[in-house]
């Protein structure tokens, strides 16, 4: 009895607690599970019964894995607004030291009216302790030589070192590229030199645009769904809308943020596991990808900061490719407009959505294998040599329609094609937060995550009828006469007509044999 009382207490981390958890969830028995970490019974039931405050810590990466304690700092909201700033600073890979973090929580701690807070090197321990930082943000890269700028020579030492072993062991088909970008979803050709260039902060443009994430493996084989961020969280023109060509988030600025891209992050994760796979996802260190998750099926690799320009895939041609698709299709619609007596009414966050989605699963194979190429991450003898070559863009008939576009609506002679693909490459996409604007996060307690009003920036945009059911098949039949008077028309689009009246078809079905049943009843 006196050995047992003068037994040690041990303590976990939150690492080992999860490690127990995934032990029982891989179907072990308890017993063998606590014998194994040398626990008692009433320890495992304690970890399972707390698991989901383990997973919701992991998931907002609050607290360090090696973390044994997860109490609450003393001046809480000094220590979240210190770490929103340290979150920032990481994620541009700036030398911090702990008199800097020190000096930093001071001049917080003034500005939310703390006058006896100290900054003292246990608070700073207990500060590093708390989020599992340990002053990690030169971690990623040598902040030296980020600091001097990278030249041709830190991307050649790329190229020839940590590229080589993060791929080594993946195929082309499970190494990935995801990246943001904005759009000006509205952008009208004639008003493309005053969008040109603009960041977009905030004020009126911000309801004009949108951000898009999207991400494609090296082998052109697979590209998934784009992740729209839009401001307006209910827009009358999702009204009744349950199914969309990509994903559809919301908030004020329509930027990307961290919690939203670890729950896209969360989400391929588990699809991944689903489907038994390992990926590789090669990302920049934009704010918003500055505190990942714990994901078990993806290995996240960060290109070198200051050069996303040149290894970037998709920025080497693949977003601008879906920009030039989705700009044809918004030229395609303004010019039926100019030759038509409808009202000549903007686009709506819906009809951007299915325009960017369009484009999106439009751009070819062999575009995306050429841009990996040219990144100098896959080898062109890792590629099947006969995918064809892509073609330029824009091509003769993009460059016909622009040329018409841009005559009915008075567009300067001086701007061209190019320029309104290019009008919102400017646009910032996450958040870079200044030190009044964590101090208002503080005091005020607003998210930069909430939503704009279900109205607002659609106020003259009217809101559509539902289409039923029967009018769905109606307009498919006459799509289908409408095809059977053309000439030369591909047998790929009648069988993607066919797909759509059997979808169509099985709804109705199933709608009518569900309310028999229910009269039945």
């Amino acid at each position: 009895m006196a050995n047992k009382g003068n037994r040690k207490r041990r303590q976990f981390s939150l690492e080992e607690k999860m490690k127990v958890v995934e032990a029982v969830d891989s179907g072990k028995r308890k017993g063998d599970v606590a014998k194994e970490f040398g626990i008692t019974p009433s320890t495992l039931s304690t970890f399972l019964k707390d698991r989901a405050k383990f997973e919701e810590k992991v998931r907002e990466a609050s607290v360090g894995p090696q973390r044994k304690r997860m109490r609450n700092a003393l001046y809480d909201d000094i220590d979240k607004a210190v770490f929103a700033w340290f979150q920032e600073i990481h994620a541009k890979n700036v030398l911090v030291t702990g008199s800097v973090i020190r000096r930093k929580a001071l001049n917080l701690a003034n500005m939310l009216g703390y006058d006896n807070f100290q900054a003292s090197v246990g608070w700073l321990n207990r500060f590093r302790d708390r989020h599992g930082i340990a002053l990690k943000a030169v971690c990623r890269e040598d902040s030296d030589r980020l600091m001097n700028g990278l030249g041709i020579d830190k991307v050649n030492e790329w190229h020839a070192g940590e590229i080589i072993k993060l791929i080594a062991d993946y195929s082309p088909d499970d190494i990935f590229n995801a990246d943001e970008t904005g759009v000006f979803f509205q952008l009208l050709p004639q008003h493309t030199l005053a969008a040109k260039g603009d960041h977009c902060r905030g004020g009126k443009k911000a309801r004009q645009r949108l951000t898009a994430l999207f991400c494609c493996n090296a082998s052109g084989t697979e590209k998934m769904r784009p992740l729209i961020v839009g401001r307006s969280a209910n827009p009358r023109c999702l009204k009744n809308v349950h199914s969309l060509p990509c994903d559809y988030r919301a908030n004020q600025q329509a930027w990307m943020t961290q919690d939203l891209f670890n729950e896209w992050l969360m989400q391929v994760d588990a699809r991944m596991k689903q489907a038994e796979r390992r990926i590789l996802l090669l990302i920049d260190n934009c704010s918003a990808h500055n505190m990942l998750p714990r994901l078990e099926r993806i290995q996240v690799g960060y290109l070198p900061s200051k050069c996303t320009a040149v290894l970037q895939p998709l920025n080497l041609g693949i977003i601008h490719t879906t920009k030039v698709l989705y700009r044809s299709h918004l030229l395609k619609q303004i010019l039926l407009k100019l030759n038509s007596s409808e009202d000549h009414e903007q686009v709506d966050i819906k009809q951007a959505i299915d325009m960017i989605a369009v484009a999106w699963w439009s751009v070819k194979q062999s575009t995306v294998v050429k841009c990996w190429q040219k990144a100098g991450i896959i080898p062109v003898e890792l590629i099947d040599s006969d995918t064809e070559a892509a073609a330029s863009e824009p091509d003769t008939a993009i460059e016909k329609l622009w040329h018409s576009v841009a005559i009915a609506t008075c567009v300067p002679n001086e701007i061209n094609f190019q320029d309104f693909v290019t009008a919102d490459d400017e646009l910032i996409i996450s958040q870079e937060l200044l030190d009044t604007e964590v101090i208002q996060d503080m005091v005020a307690g607003e998210s930069t995550d909430e939503a704009g009003s279900e109205d607002e920036g659609e106020a003259s945009l009217p809101q559509q009828p539902k289409v039923t059911i029967t009018e769905a098949i109606s307009s498919a039949q006459k799509l289908r006469r409408f095809l059977s008077t053309c000439v030369g028309v591909p047998d790929a689009i009648f069988g993607q007509l066919n797909g759509i009246d059997e979808y169509l078809m099985r709804r109705v079905t199933q709608t009518l044999v569900d309310s028999k049943i229910t009269e039945f009843l």
